[in-house]
């Protein structure tokens, strides 16, 4: 008789018409608040999507609150935003000559490169540790500081080899990123590594300027269902089975959609993807679910300020 094999699976559960009302009422109120209402709807529609992700019976829930975000953005503006600002368009605005203009858009992007560490790290550290299941806290436990070196590090890399470390550069994120990534007590693991990745990266990479870059969305592709192959939870293992085509077919239709209703039907999109996502992503083999214990770490919003400001939102894919 054989053995059934021990797949634990995910649902959503979310409606792109509920979506789009929110998404709606977010608007009215944030224009009727000059823009400050953002806050509260970023967060109103985060705790939507959390609580219609379902594994093993049990739905996630978001705990972050717009007053966090609000007070993170307004530190991110004081300590980030002005300064880049000032720096970036101060010279010209106060009429100085080409050099000091020069000096200051290096000082800015160099000042874009030293936070981006703490906006991605920061980021993750906030949106975990507002993120439970069954009652227990995710969280992350390191700081932006144990991320820079690696960062520097791989930046530099791909610039001299010209892109050809990227897929070395994105297994040792993915592990710092994943590894240091905690459910209550337990961390989750990752066993990824860059020569695997650069396999399948090399033919995208030498066919980029044939393609106009559309192989680097094949890449793409297979470098998620490649690290969520490469995640595990104590002895059990993420399975992840999402096709070139499925994606590709996923990504048309909602282009398509988002297009011909000029908009509106983003929501329906989010959900599709979500949908496609889930389904295709078990858990494999004996977890113990059972023996998490709580183990909340405390955090601010700023980091996931920083993330927003430049582009850095990390999502469940």
């Amino acid at each position: 008789m054989a053995i059934q094999e021990d797949k634990k699976k995910f649902t959503f559960y979310g409606e792109g018409g509920t979506l789009l009302g929110m998404h709606f009422v977010n608007l009215f109120l944030a224009i009727i608040t000059l823009g400050i209402y953002f806050f509260w709807g970023r967060v109103k529609i985060r705790k939507y999507i959390w609580g219609q992700i379902e594994f093993e019976g049990d739905r996630l829930s978001y705990h972050g609150t717009g007053k966090e975000t609000f007070l993170g953005w307004l530190k991110a503006a004081l300590f980030f935003g002005i300064p880049y600002y000032f720096l970036r368009y101060g010279p010209r605005l106060m009429g100085l000559g080409l050099f000091e203009i020069i000096v200051g858009g290096v000082l800015s992007t160099l000042f874009i490169v030293v936070f981006i560490p703490m906006a991605t790290v920061g980021s993750r550290r906030y949106r975990l540790s507002r993120t439970a299941w069954r009652g227990i806290r995710f969280s992350f436990r390191k700081t932006w500081r144990e991320y820079v070196s690696l960062f520097l590090k791989g930046t530099f890399l791909q610039i001299v080899t010209l892109g050809l470390y990227s897929p070395y550069y994105a297994a040792q994120r993915d592990k710092f990123l994943i590894s240091n990534t905690y459910v209550g007590n337990r961390n989750l693991d990752y066993d990824g590594e860059g020569k695997d990745m650069f396999a399948f990266f090399l033919p995208c990479y030498l066919l980029g300027i044939f393609t106009l870059g559309i192989s680097f969305l094949w890449y793409q592709i297979k470098k998620t269902r490649y690290m969520w192959n490469h995640t595990t939870f104590g002895d059990a293992r993420f399975e992840c089975t999402i096709t070139v085509g499925g994606m590709l077919g996923l990504y048309l239709v909602n282009t398509l959609l988002v297009l011909f209703t000029l908009g509106f039907a983003f929501p329906w999109a989010q959900v599709r993807s979500m949908n496609y996502l889930l389904a295709n992503l078990t858990l494999n083999g004996p977890a113990d679910l059972g023996s998490i214990e709580q183990d909340a770490q405390t955090v601010n919003a700023t980091g996931e300020e920083l993330a927003s400001f430049l582009d850095l939102d990390f999502d469940l894919g």
